[in-house]
């Protein structure tokens, strides 16, 4: 098993949910734009047609070819559900699947035990208290991909009633991103817009991600993939910064210099590297 940075899903920006029970939907999924898509046997499935999900994944599996199958990622139901086991089983049997997510996740050995079981990399969503308490082990639990951020559980898990802008959820991002640096992982990605059709909310939403330092967002509609794809890169002025800044640091050979006016240091050249990396 490869680890989670040569993995494609990693500079991943956009993450568009499909249900696991529509798999006539997959390839409309995958020929949205979207970075990557999850199959979603959990919150999308009914109780009653989880295994019928689970079977109509399995079946669509041999119609895709090796290149949609690396963008993929199957939401599996959480652990201690009635279909969790099978869900791995039939998850393991996917060659060349991207990833698996894990639901729910609440601890470093639910996300080892994924991992092992699967053989796929595991992006685990936080979306509970004991989630977020324990968001530190799980960033750095044998085959964790990246963090994601289920908000919407998450409220109601805590109780919190968030206003538009959910500045109420400002420390538990900043905690996520912070889990996810000291564990060497990438950028996590951040949880979803519920205005499909609101191409100013998904905006905002979006560049509130970047400035928390999330790589990528999660979608529930192909329309909301082009404004994720348009709010997380850089802009034109940012990358023009940024090659400037690195042109100047060959000329002056090593020495100090500025740009606009304003000293380089260290700090200021690795973010006109990031920049330019994740164009």
């Amino acid at each position: 098993m490869s680890g989670p940075g040569s993995s494609p899903l990693s500079l991943a920006r956009s993450f568009l949910f499909v249900p696991g029970n529509r798999p006539e939907r997959f390839a409309k999924a995958l020929a949205s734009g979207a970075d990557a898509v999850i199959i979603d046997l959990e919150d999308a499935v009914p109780l009653d047609a989880k295994a019928t999900a689970r079977d109509a994944l399995l079946a669509a599996w041999s119609g895709l070819d090796a290149a949609e199958r690396a963008r993929l990622l199957v939401r599996v139901n959480p652990a201690g559900t009635p279909w969790h086991a099978a869900d791995l089983a039939a998850v393991a049997s996917l060659m060349g699947l991207g990833a698996l997510m894990l639901p729910k996740a609440e601890n470093a050995q639910q996300v080892e035990q994924a991992f092992r079981t699967s053989s796929m990399l595991v992006l685990p969503l936080i979306e509970s208290a004991e989630g977020v308490g324990q968001m530190d082990a799980i960033a750095r639990a044998a085959g964790t991909l990246r963090l994601g951020l289920g908000h919407i559980d998450l409220q109601a898990d805590l109780g919190m009633r968030c206003g538009p802008d959910e500045a109420e959820l400002a420390p538990i991002r900043l905690a996520m991103v912070v889990a996810s640096r000291r564990a060497v992982l990438p950028a996590p990605v951040d949880g979803v817009t519920t205005a499909t059709t609101d191409a100013q909310v998904l905006s905002q939403d979006a560049q509130r991600s970047r400035r928390f330092g999330f790589g990528a967002k999660l979608c529930i509609h192909p329309a909301q993939v082009a404004g994720v794809h348009q709010a997380l890169a850089p802009t034109e002025a940012e990358c023009d910064w940024a090659r400037r800044v690195l042109a100047a640091e060959v000329a002056a050979g090593g020495g100090a210099f500025s740009v606009d006016g304003k000293m380089v240091d260290p700090p200021v050249l690795l973010l006109a590297r990031q920049i330019l990396l994740i164009l």
